[in-house]
């Protein structure tokens, strides 16, 4: 009994069609309007929730004797923690385009507003000449709350523009969703600890 035997030219030929079946495939359906043809689809990607990564106050800061923020610009999230760590939030956010538009390191809360004005960078009109200070309202890109940190034109604040949080956005501030700036606004009293990473 003879046993056929497996070549090279063989085994490269079978490779060859397992590699190019779909190609073939579809080839056979070029004369089928596209609208008529099976969709292709992507696998689904993970919402931007499941990138969030867990942090720990412990080693950022000595203590939790005041109200602390450390702003993720990695996953594009805020965390919050109540003196004591009695209470621990998470929330999503819109963080800066490029590394080169904000600051990392340790600052604070040093003021707060309810409705802000917007009020352009000189760096923010050389890139954008059309944009022009803004009083509180629904186009004001703060939206509705605003908690000022200790570095010059850095904020924490609301937007209107739901679609720019999970992404890099902004101009070197953290924004969140409007609901939620809203209730960490009464979370963080004035000299809140904030770390931007």
């Amino acid at each position: 009994m003879t046993r056929p035997l497996l070549t090279r030219r063989a085994a490269l030929g079978a490779g060859a069609v397992t590699l190019f079946a779909p190609a073939i495939v579809r080839a056979g359906t070029q004369d089928i309007p596209m609208a008529e043809q099976q969709a292709i689809v992507a696998p689904q990607e993970r919402a931007n929730i499941s990138s969030f990564r867990e942090i720990d106050w412990r080693d950022h800061f000595d203590n939790l004797d005041k109200v602390t923020l450390i702003a993720d610009t990695v996953s594009k999230a805020l965390h919050y923690w109540a003196v004591d760590g009695a209470d621990y939030r998470l929330y999503p956010t819109s963080v800066p385009r490029s590394p080169e538009l904000t600051k990392t390191g340790y600052t604070e809360i040093v003021r707060k507003k309810v409705g802000p004005s917007w009020t352009p960078t000189a760096s923010m009109i050389e890139h954008d000449p059309s944009l022009h200070p803004m009083p509180p309202g629904p186009d004001n890109p703060l939206g509705t709350r605003a908690m000022y940190l200790s570095w010059p034109a850095y904020i924490i604040h609301g937007t209107h523009d739901t679609r720019k949080i999970g992404r890099k956005s902004s101009s070197g501030c953290i924004g969140l969703f409007n609901q939620q700036v809203e209730e960490l606004y009464e979370l963080c009293p004035i000299g809140t600890q904030v770390k931007l990473l």
